[in-house]
């Protein structure tokens, strides 16, 4: 909260005219502290009503207080975002001010669309950046950090930032918890206990609702205000949230180390990827054997395969699986290695509720059609042993059976963020709930791991980092490639017998 309290005005919307900000967003554009912190629920209007701020501070003369704007997101569509209300606002206050220009902003070896508002009158700009804490060098004025506990590298943006507070500028840090430990939560604490000048604004949801939100959701649509359906639309937007709903909603940042991969980073691999999810239909384990294979072998050569045969045949091809017969997901994630020795994904696999000796030969007929197929790495914890070793069988040495422990976190998780970091892995399928399993890791005295608790995805079905223990598979296969050797299969349905004699009287092998 603000220290000086202000006279605020309760929006009333039985009004024709109600108040366009409600209580909590007039406190914070009143609270003129160089340093102003405003850790919030998700989609609460503080990020517009900033933006309301930031266009009449702008568009007015420097002896007014008139100044330029810097405005940092970590992705795209928040900026875009963010400039279309200054914009809004600016045609609300009849302000003039020039259209949204874009530009071309140099970062490194990348050449990023940045965004520009100019305000002829006062001359001065609103201007969009990207997070890398270099680009604030030389500039003066107020900067906007938004979602700031999801920049990559936040203490140095911060840093950066305060600078420009020297010469009269101001800096705004917006943004929900990302963990306990996270450089915004420790900023709050510094500010707190007075070891840093500047205020903090907290918001729930809650709050926000009791402040008028849900109403302004009505105003919005069009439809008339009920109490009754206010609370439903609280209890349904809890529930799209379960357990992350402390730290999205209420406010409270998650116990442990933080998130360990950050949502720009994952964000900025995001790529139109397909992702195959199947669950097996009620009854499914009781059908006849034949019945159950005809099923897989279907799903295989109708969705599967033309997948696989559309990879280059030159790449090699590597898979993690995370396993799991009913609680959880089993997930399968390929691998394709190109000349540049970066790895690309082509599809992901989801299932849900398959029997052991279904999975067995699904991911038998993959890994036989995979280009080059190099390595498998297998969750073994558990129930998952069974079909490492089913796999062991099939295709030898390429399979290793991993028991997921603390140690082996420690010793293989940093090649998988910094093979995600430098672009060795180029790409992750653009899903919430893939992102969401990727973000699930945190530290854990200093070990990224996923926590015991589950979450819920799109679907309604439990997830448990199921992807993203199958990606790290998959890169720790890809980085512990087997070496070809002289292998004979164990023959299985999809080999049969007949060929397997062969082979044995002719003395042919298989090199693998």
């Amino acid at each position: 909260m603000t220290s000086n309290p202000v006279d605020l005005l309760e929006p009333d919307f039985d009004s024709t005219v109600p108040a366009v900000l409600l209580p909590y967003q007039q406190e914070w554009i009143a609270d003129k502290s160089p340093l102003k912190i405003g850790e919030k629920s998700r989609r609460i209007g503080l990020t517009w009503a900033e933006a309301a701020d930031a266009a009449l501070e702008v568009a007015s003369d420097r002896s007014a207080g008139g100044q330029n704007c810097y405005y940092l997101g970590y992705n795209k569509d928040m900026t875009v975002e963010f400039i279309q209300a200054c914009a809004m606002w600016a045609r609300a206050y009849n302000l003039a001010a020039a259209e949204m220009e874009e530009g071309i902003w140099e970062d490194g070896d990348k050449e990023i669309k940045t965004y520009i508002i100019r305000f002829p009158n006062s001359g001065f700009r609103i201007e969009a950046l990207t997070s890398r804490p270099s680009n604030l060098r030389g500039r003066q004025g107020r900067v906007i950090l938004d979602e700031a506990a999801f920049h990559e590298d936040l203490d140095e943006l911060l840093k950066a930032a305060m600078a420009l507070l020297i010469w009269g500028g101001c800096v705004r840090v917006i943004s929900t918890h990302d963990g306990e430990d996270n450089p915004f939560n420790e900023l709050i604490k510094e500010i707190r206990a007075g070891k840093r000048k500047g205020t903090v604004h907290r918001t729930t949801f809650n709050e926000a609702v009791a402040q008028g939100l849900y109403k302004r959701v009505c105003l919005r649509k069009g439809i008339p205000y009920n109490p009754t359906e206010e609370q439903a639309w609280m209890n349904d937007v809890y529930s799209f949230y379960g357990d992350a709903a402390d730290e999205e909603l209420d406010v409270i940042p998650s116990k442990g180390g933080g998130r360990w991969l950050s949502q720009a980073l994952l964000e900025q691999r995001q790529k139109e990827i397909p992702i195959i999810r199947w669950s097996a239909p009620k009854g499914f384990e009781k059908c006849s054997e034949e019945a159950r294979h005809e099923e897989i072998k279907v799903l295989f050569e109708t969705v599967i395969q033309h997948l696989i045969d559309s990879l280059p045949k030159k790449v090699k091809s590597f898979y993690g699986l995370d396993f799991a017969r009913r609680s959880d997901l089993c997930v399968f994630w390929p691998l394709v290695e190109h000349q540049d020795t970066r790895k690309h994904c082509p599809f992901v696999l989801e299932l849900s509720n398959m029997p052991y000796k279904q999975q067995e030969q699904l991911f038998k007929l993959i890994a036989k059609a995979l280009p080059n197929f190099s390595k498998g790495a297998h969750d073994a914890t558990g129930n998952g042993g069974y079909l490492a070793e089913a796999m062991q069988l099939a295709f030898g040495e390429k399979i290793e059976a991993i028991h997921l422990s603390e140690g082996w976190y420690r010793e293989h998780t940093p090649h998988f963020k910094a093979a995600l970091e430098d672009g060795d892995i180029v790409d992750i399928p653009k899903d919430k709930d893939v992102l969401d399993d990727h973000r699930a890791f945190i530290l854990v005295n200093g070990v990224a791991r996923i926590p015991q608790k589950r979450a819920t995805g799109s679907d309604g079905l439990k997830r448990h980092g199921d992807s993203a223990i199958a990606h790290l598979l998959a890169d720790y296969a890809s980085k512990n490639p087997s070496a070809p050797i002289e292998f004979i299969a164990i023959p299985s349905r999809e080999s049969s017998a007949s060929s397997f004699d062969e082979n044995m009287n002719t003395g042919e092998r298989n090199f693998i």
